[in-house]
Protein backbone atom coordinates (compact mmCIF):
# COMPACT_ATOMS: atom_id res chain seq x y z
CA UNK A 1 0.00 0.00 0.00
CA UNK A 2 1.23 3.48 -0.87
CA UNK A 3 1.75 6.20 1.71
CA UNK A 4 -0.86 8.94 1.34
CA UNK A 5 -0.54 12.67 1.93
CA UNK A 6 -3.14 15.42 2.41
CA UNK A 7 -2.25 18.34 0.15
CA UNK A 8 -5.37 20.48 0.34
CA UNK A 9 -8.11 21.32 2.85
CA UNK A 10 -11.27 23.38 2.72
CA UNK A 11 -14.28 24.08 4.90
CA UNK A 12 -17.34 26.26 5.26
CA UNK A 13 -18.38 27.88 8.52
CA UNK A 14 -20.80 25.75 10.54
CA UNK A 15 -23.96 27.81 10.72
CA UNK A 16 -27.58 28.04 9.60
CA UNK A 17 -27.03 28.40 5.86
CA UNK A 18 -30.58 29.20 4.82
CA UNK A 19 -29.47 30.57 1.46
CA UNK A 20 -27.30 27.61 0.46
CA UNK A 21 -28.28 24.10 -0.55
CA UNK A 22 -26.56 20.90 0.49
CA UNK A 23 -24.97 20.81 -2.96
CA UNK A 24 -23.62 24.36 -2.78
CA UNK A 25 -22.11 23.79 0.67
CA UNK A 26 -20.34 20.65 -0.54
CA UNK A 27 -19.09 22.45 -3.62
CA UNK A 28 -17.65 25.34 -1.62
CA UNK A 29 -15.60 22.99 0.56
CA UNK A 30 -14.41 20.95 -2.44
CA UNK A 31 -13.37 24.05 -4.41
CA UNK A 32 -11.52 25.43 -1.37
CA UNK A 33 -9.64 22.14 -0.91
CA UNK A 34 -8.74 21.93 -4.61
CA UNK A 35 -7.50 25.52 -4.59
CA UNK A 36 -5.42 24.83 -1.48
CA UNK A 37 -3.96 21.79 -3.25
CA UNK A 38 -3.28 23.70 -6.46
CA UNK A 39 -5.45 21.32 -8.49
CA UNK A 40 -8.54 21.69 -10.68
CA UNK A 41 -9.79 18.14 -10.26
CA UNK A 42 -8.96 14.70 -8.86
CA UNK A 43 -9.47 11.15 -10.00
CA UNK A 44 -12.38 10.47 -7.65
CA UNK A 45 -14.73 12.04 -5.13
CA UNK A 46 -16.06 10.47 -1.92
CA UNK A 47 -18.89 12.00 0.09
CA UNK A 48 -19.62 11.51 3.78
CA UNK A 49 -23.26 12.22 4.57
CA UNK A 50 -25.93 10.78 6.86
CA UNK A 51 -29.25 12.58 6.40
CA UNK A 52 -29.58 13.79 2.80
CA UNK A 53 -32.27 11.23 1.99
CA UNK A 54 -34.22 11.95 5.17
CA UNK A 55 -33.96 15.74 5.51
CA UNK A 56 -33.16 16.91 1.97
CA UNK A 57 -34.98 14.22 -0.03
CA UNK A 58 -31.76 13.76 -2.01
CA UNK A 59 -29.74 10.60 -2.37
CA UNK A 60 -27.14 9.78 -5.05
CA UNK A 61 -24.97 12.52 -3.53
CA UNK A 62 -21.67 11.35 -5.00
CA UNK A 63 -22.77 11.70 -8.60
CA UNK A 64 -24.63 14.94 -7.85
CA UNK A 65 -21.61 16.65 -6.28
CA UNK A 66 -18.97 15.35 -8.70
CA UNK A 67 -20.98 16.83 -11.56
CA UNK A 68 -21.49 20.13 -9.72
CA UNK A 69 -17.74 20.63 -9.13
CA UNK A 70 -16.85 20.00 -12.78
CA UNK A 71 -15.62 16.43 -12.49
CA UNK A 72 -18.41 14.64 -14.37
CA UNK A 73 -17.42 11.14 -15.38
CA UNK A 74 -15.14 10.54 -12.40
CA UNK A 75 -15.78 7.88 -9.79
CA UNK A 76 -17.96 9.21 -6.97
CA UNK A 77 -19.86 7.65 -4.07
CA UNK A 78 -21.70 8.60 -0.91
CA UNK A 79 -20.63 6.71 2.21
CA UNK A 80 -22.99 6.54 5.20
CA UNK A 81 -21.99 5.46 8.69
CA UNK A 82 -24.29 7.63 10.81
CA UNK A 83 -22.31 10.42 12.55
CA UNK A 84 -19.12 8.61 11.47
CA UNK A 85 -19.86 9.15 7.78
CA UNK A 86 -17.17 11.80 7.27
CA UNK A 87 -14.31 9.64 8.53
CA UNK A 88 -15.76 6.59 6.75
CA UNK A 89 -15.64 8.47 3.45
CA UNK A 90 -12.07 9.56 4.22
CA UNK A 91 -11.08 5.94 4.87
CA UNK A 92 -12.62 4.86 1.54
CA UNK A 93 -10.71 7.56 -0.31
CA UNK A 94 -7.55 6.69 1.59
CA UNK A 95 -7.77 3.03 0.63
CA UNK A 96 -8.47 3.87 -3.01
CA UNK A 97 -5.37 6.05 -3.28
CA UNK A 98 -3.15 3.82 -1.11
CA UNK A 99 -4.03 0.77 -3.21
CA UNK A 100 -2.96 2.46 -6.44
CA UNK A 101 -6.43 2.20 -7.96
CA UNK A 102 -6.87 6.00 -7.80
CA UNK A 103 -4.04 8.55 -8.09
CA UNK A 104 -5.85 11.39 -6.36
CA UNK A 105 -9.13 11.92 -4.57
CA UNK A 106 -11.13 14.61 -2.84
CA UNK A 107 -13.19 13.62 0.19
CA UNK A 108 -15.99 15.88 1.39
CA UNK A 109 -18.29 15.58 4.37
CA UNK A 110 -21.49 17.57 4.17
CA UNK A 111 -24.73 17.94 6.08
CA UNK A 112 -27.62 20.39 6.14
CA UNK A 113 -29.74 20.09 9.26
CA UNK A 114 -31.31 23.44 10.14
CA UNK A 115 -33.86 23.69 7.33
CA UNK A 116 -35.94 20.96 8.98
CA UNK A 117 -38.14 21.19 12.05
CA UNK A 118 -36.34 20.02 15.23
CA UNK A 119 -38.60 16.99 15.63
CA UNK A 120 -37.77 15.81 12.11
CA UNK A 121 -34.03 16.31 12.66
CA UNK A 122 -34.20 14.44 15.97
CA UNK A 123 -36.06 11.60 14.28
CA UNK A 124 -33.45 11.51 11.54
CA UNK A 125 -30.61 11.30 14.03
CA UNK A 126 -32.40 8.49 15.83
CA UNK A 127 -32.01 6.29 12.74
CA UNK A 128 -28.42 5.74 13.93
CA UNK A 129 -29.84 3.68 16.81
CA UNK A 130 -31.58 0.30 16.75
CA UNK A 131 -35.06 0.77 15.27
CA UNK A 132 -36.46 -2.45 16.70
CA UNK A 133 -35.05 -2.33 20.22
CA UNK A 134 -34.31 1.33 21.03
CA UNK A 135 -36.26 3.75 18.85
CA UNK A 136 -39.53 1.83 18.96
CA UNK A 137 -39.50 2.27 22.74
CA UNK A 138 -39.22 6.05 22.49
CA UNK A 139 -35.50 6.51 23.04
CA UNK A 140 -33.99 9.54 21.37
CA UNK A 141 -30.26 9.76 20.69
CA UNK A 142 -29.92 12.15 23.62
CA UNK A 143 -31.82 9.72 25.81
CA UNK A 144 -29.47 6.87 24.93
CA UNK A 145 -26.40 8.93 25.81
CA UNK A 146 -28.08 10.12 29.01
CA UNK A 147 -28.54 6.52 30.12
CA UNK A 148 -24.85 5.83 29.45
CA UNK A 149 -23.78 8.94 31.36
CA UNK A 150 -26.13 8.15 34.25
CA UNK A 151 -24.66 4.68 34.58
CA UNK A 152 -21.10 6.03 34.32
CA UNK A 153 -21.70 8.50 37.15
CA UNK A 154 -23.23 5.76 39.26
CA UNK A 155 -20.42 3.26 38.66
CA UNK A 156 -17.46 5.58 39.14
CA UNK A 157 -18.76 8.09 41.67
CA UNK A 158 -18.44 11.26 39.63
CA UNK A 159 -20.74 14.29 39.85
CA UNK A 160 -22.37 15.93 36.87
CA UNK A 161 -20.30 19.08 37.38
CA UNK A 162 -17.10 17.04 36.92
CA UNK A 163 -17.82 16.95 33.19
CA UNK A 164 -17.90 20.74 32.86
CA UNK A 165 -14.23 21.11 31.76
CA UNK A 166 -14.94 19.27 28.50
CA UNK A 167 -17.54 21.81 27.41
CA UNK A 168 -15.66 24.83 28.81
CA UNK A 169 -12.50 23.83 26.94
CA UNK A 170 -14.40 23.37 23.68
CA UNK A 171 -16.10 26.77 23.92
CA UNK A 172 -12.85 28.54 24.78
CA UNK A 173 -11.11 27.05 21.76
CA UNK A 174 -14.02 27.82 19.43
CA UNK A 175 -13.59 31.52 20.17
CA UNK A 176 -10.51 31.44 17.93
CA UNK A 177 -12.06 29.42 15.10
CA UNK A 178 -13.80 31.60 12.49
CA UNK A 179 -15.63 28.52 11.18
CA UNK A 180 -17.12 27.57 14.55
CA UNK A 181 -20.82 28.01 15.19
CA UNK A 182 -20.68 29.06 18.84
CA UNK A 183 -18.37 31.96 19.64
CA UNK A 184 -19.62 32.06 23.21
CA UNK A 185 -17.35 31.72 26.26
CA UNK A 186 -18.57 29.19 28.79
CA UNK A 187 -18.12 29.31 32.57
CA UNK A 188 -18.75 26.56 35.08
CA UNK A 189 -21.62 28.59 36.54
CA UNK A 190 -23.33 28.80 33.17
CA UNK A 191 -22.71 25.10 32.57
CA UNK A 192 -24.42 24.19 35.84
CA UNK A 193 -27.39 26.48 35.19
CA UNK A 194 -28.04 25.13 31.68
CA UNK A 195 -31.43 23.57 31.02
CA UNK A 196 -31.62 19.83 31.55
CA UNK A 197 -32.51 17.93 28.37
CA UNK A 198 -32.35 14.32 29.51
CA UNK A 199 -30.94 13.87 33.01
CA UNK A 200 -27.96 14.06 33.48
CA UNK A 201 -27.31 15.62 30.05
CA UNK A 202 -28.00 19.33 29.95
CA UNK A 203 -27.76 21.80 27.09
CA UNK A 204 -24.07 22.43 27.74
CA UNK A 205 -23.27 18.72 27.59
CA UNK A 206 -24.67 18.55 24.05
CA UNK A 207 -23.13 19.46 20.72
CA UNK A 208 -24.74 22.02 18.44
CA UNK A 209 -26.12 20.80 15.12
CA UNK A 210 -25.63 22.93 12.01
CA UNK A 211 -25.05 23.10 8.29
CA UNK A 212 -21.56 22.75 6.89
CA UNK A 213 -19.02 20.96 4.73
CA UNK A 214 -15.32 20.14 5.01
CA UNK A 215 -13.02 18.54 2.45
CA UNK A 216 -9.50 17.25 1.89
CA UNK A 217 -7.47 16.33 -1.19
CA UNK A 218 -5.28 13.23 -0.90
CA UNK A 219 -2.53 11.91 -3.18
CA UNK A 220 0.35 9.40 -2.98
CA UNK A 221 3.14 10.77 -0.80
CA UNK A 222 5.75 10.28 -3.52
CA UNK A 223 3.78 12.56 -5.85
CA UNK A 224 3.91 15.55 -3.52
CA UNK A 225 5.93 18.67 -4.20
CA UNK A 226 5.12 20.54 -1.01
CA UNK A 227 5.70 24.31 -0.81
CA UNK A 228 8.63 25.21 1.41
CA UNK A 229 6.41 27.08 3.88
CA UNK A 230 4.15 24.08 4.60
CA UNK A 231 5.01 20.74 6.16
CA UNK A 232 4.08 17.50 4.46
CA UNK A 233 1.03 15.95 6.17
CA UNK A 234 0.93 12.16 5.86
CA UNK A 235 -1.82 9.78 6.95
CA UNK A 236 0.13 7.16 8.89
CA UNK A 237 -2.72 5.31 10.59
CA UNK A 238 -6.32 4.45 9.77
CA UNK A 239 -8.46 2.14 11.89
CA UNK A 240 -12.14 1.22 11.84
CA UNK A 241 -14.18 -1.05 14.07
CA UNK A 242 -17.77 -1.73 15.08
CA UNK A 243 -19.85 -2.74 18.07
CA UNK A 244 -23.55 -3.50 18.42
CA UNK A 245 -25.84 -0.65 17.46
CA UNK A 246 -28.02 -1.16 20.53
CA UNK A 247 -26.23 -0.26 23.76
CA UNK A 248 -27.93 -3.05 25.73
CA UNK A 249 -26.39 -5.66 23.40
CA UNK A 250 -22.84 -4.70 24.36
CA UNK A 251 -20.78 -6.75 26.75
CA UNK A 252 -19.87 -3.52 28.50
CA UNK A 253 -21.98 -0.39 27.88
CA UNK A 254 -19.36 1.82 29.56
CA UNK A 255 -16.47 0.84 27.30
CA UNK A 256 -16.11 1.93 23.66
CA UNK A 257 -14.76 -1.33 22.27
CA UNK A 258 -14.80 0.00 18.71
CA UNK A 259 -12.73 3.02 19.81
CA UNK A 260 -10.20 0.77 21.51
CA UNK A 261 -9.90 -1.48 18.44
CA UNK A 262 -9.70 1.30 15.84
CA UNK A 263 -7.19 3.27 17.93
CA UNK A 264 -4.99 0.20 18.35
CA UNK A 265 -5.07 -0.34 14.58
CA UNK A 266 -4.07 3.25 13.94
CA UNK A 267 -1.35 3.20 16.60
CA UNK A 268 0.10 -0.01 15.18
CA UNK A 269 0.17 1.31 11.63
CA UNK A 270 1.76 4.59 12.74
CA UNK A 271 4.28 3.02 15.10
CA UNK A 272 3.17 5.31 17.93
CA UNK A 273 1.20 5.13 21.17
CA UNK A 274 -1.03 7.49 23.16
CA UNK A 275 2.02 9.10 24.71
CA UNK A 276 3.14 10.31 21.27
CA UNK A 277 -0.08 12.08 20.26
CA UNK A 278 0.15 15.89 20.37
CA UNK A 279 -3.54 16.64 19.70
CA UNK A 280 -6.68 14.52 19.77
CA UNK A 281 -9.88 15.61 18.08
CA UNK A 282 -12.47 13.61 20.01
CA UNK A 283 -16.08 13.05 18.99
CA UNK A 284 -17.64 15.09 21.81
CA UNK A 285 -21.25 14.86 20.64
CA UNK A 286 -21.99 14.63 24.37
CA UNK A 287 -19.53 15.22 27.20
CA UNK A 288 -19.75 11.58 28.28
CA UNK A 289 -18.32 10.57 24.90
CA UNK A 290 -15.20 12.64 25.54
CA UNK A 291 -14.52 10.70 28.73
CA UNK A 292 -15.20 7.32 27.13
CA UNK A 293 -13.04 8.08 24.06
CA UNK A 294 -10.09 9.23 26.16
CA UNK A 295 -10.27 6.03 28.17
CA UNK A 296 -10.70 3.62 25.26
CA UNK A 297 -7.91 5.31 23.30
CA UNK A 298 -5.41 4.94 26.11
CA UNK A 299 -5.21 8.47 27.52
CA UNK A 300 -6.93 7.73 30.83
CA UNK A 301 -7.60 4.77 33.05
CA UNK A 302 -11.04 3.21 32.96
CA UNK A 303 -13.55 5.41 34.77
CA UNK A 304 -11.05 8.29 35.05
CA UNK A 305 -11.74 10.27 31.86
CA UNK A 306 -13.17 13.33 33.68
CA UNK A 307 -9.96 13.58 35.70
CA UNK A 308 -8.08 14.81 32.62
CA UNK A 309 -10.42 17.79 32.36
CA UNK A 310 -10.39 18.54 36.07
CA UNK A 311 -6.58 18.47 36.11
CA UNK A 312 -6.27 20.81 33.12
CA UNK A 313 -4.68 18.21 30.87
CA UNK A 314 -7.04 18.66 27.87
CA UNK A 315 -6.31 22.35 27.23
CA UNK A 316 -4.07 23.73 24.50
CA UNK A 317 -1.06 23.60 26.84
CA UNK A 318 -2.11 20.33 28.47
CA UNK A 319 -0.83 16.78 28.17
CA UNK A 320 -3.41 15.81 25.54
CA UNK A 321 -5.15 18.83 23.96
CA UNK A 322 -8.63 17.96 22.65
CA UNK A 323 -11.32 19.81 20.70
CA UNK A 324 -8.71 22.38 19.77
CA UNK A 325 -10.99 24.22 17.31
CA UNK A 326 -14.15 23.86 19.35
CA UNK A 327 -15.04 20.24 18.74
CA UNK A 328 -18.57 19.09 18.03
CA UNK A 329 -19.74 20.98 21.10
CA UNK A 330 -18.85 24.47 19.91
CA UNK A 331 -17.57 24.24 16.34
CA UNK A 332 -20.82 22.44 15.66
CA UNK A 333 -21.88 18.98 14.59
CA UNK A 334 -23.24 18.78 11.02
CA UNK A 335 -23.23 15.04 11.47
CA UNK A 336 -22.06 13.64 8.12
CA UNK A 337 -19.43 16.38 7.85
CA UNK A 338 -18.00 16.14 11.36
CA UNK A 339 -15.35 13.51 10.60
CA UNK A 340 -13.95 15.66 7.81
CA UNK A 341 -13.95 18.79 9.97
CA UNK A 342 -11.82 16.82 12.43
CA UNK A 343 -9.35 15.83 9.69
CA UNK A 344 -9.15 19.41 8.42
CA UNK A 345 -8.57 20.74 11.94
CA UNK A 346 -5.77 18.27 12.63
CA UNK A 347 -4.12 19.40 9.38
CA UNK A 348 -4.47 23.03 10.49
CA UNK A 349 -2.70 22.19 13.75
CA UNK A 350 0.10 20.25 12.06
CA UNK A 351 0.59 23.07 9.56
CA UNK A 352 0.71 25.65 12.36
CA UNK A 353 -2.40 27.38 11.02
CA UNK A 354 -4.70 27.07 14.05
CA UNK A 355 -4.46 30.73 15.02
CA UNK A 356 -5.44 31.42 18.60
CA UNK A 357 -5.60 27.77 19.62
CA UNK A 358 -2.38 26.46 18.12
CA UNK A 359 -0.71 23.59 19.97
CA UNK A 360 2.94 24.55 19.81
CA UNK A 361 5.22 22.00 18.21
CA UNK A 362 2.39 19.65 17.22
CA UNK A 363 3.74 16.92 14.94
CA UNK A 364 1.30 14.02 15.42
CA UNK A 365 -2.46 14.42 15.52
CA UNK A 366 -5.32 11.97 15.95
CA UNK A 367 -8.98 12.25 14.98
CA UNK A 368 -11.71 9.89 16.14
CA UNK A 369 -15.20 9.92 14.60
CA UNK A 370 -18.10 8.00 16.16
CA UNK A 371 -21.21 6.70 14.42
CA UNK A 372 -24.20 6.05 16.65
CA UNK A 373 -23.60 5.70 20.40
CA UNK A 374 -20.30 3.88 19.78
CA UNK A 375 -21.38 1.40 17.10
CA UNK A 376 -19.00 2.53 14.34
CA UNK A 377 -15.74 4.25 15.25
CA UNK A 378 -12.90 5.36 12.98
CA UNK A 379 -9.53 6.63 14.13
CA UNK A 380 -6.95 8.39 11.93
CA UNK A 381 -3.42 9.49 12.78
CA UNK A 382 -1.65 12.20 10.81
CA UNK A 383 2.02 13.25 10.97
CA UNK A 384 3.82 16.33 9.74
CA UNK A 385 7.29 16.19 8.23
Amino acid sequence: MREVTIIGIGQTPVSEHWEKSLLVLAGEAVFAALEDAGLKSTGALYVGNMLSGVLDKQNHMGTLIVDWVGMRGHEAFKIEAACGSGAAAFRMGLMAVASGEIDSAVVVGVEKMTDSLPKKTTAGLATAADADWEIIHGLSFIGINALIMQRYIHEYGWKHEDFAPFSINAHNNALHNPNARLHIPLTKERYLKAAMISDPINLMDSSAIGDGAAAAVIVPADAVHQPDDLPKITVTGSGAATDSIAVHDRRDPLWLTAAEKSAKQAYHQSGVGPEDIDIFEVHDAFSIMSALSLEASGFAERGQGPRLGLDGEIGIDGRIPITTRGGLKARGHPVGATGMYQIVEVVEQLRGQADGSQVQGAKIGMAQNIGGSGATILTHILKSE
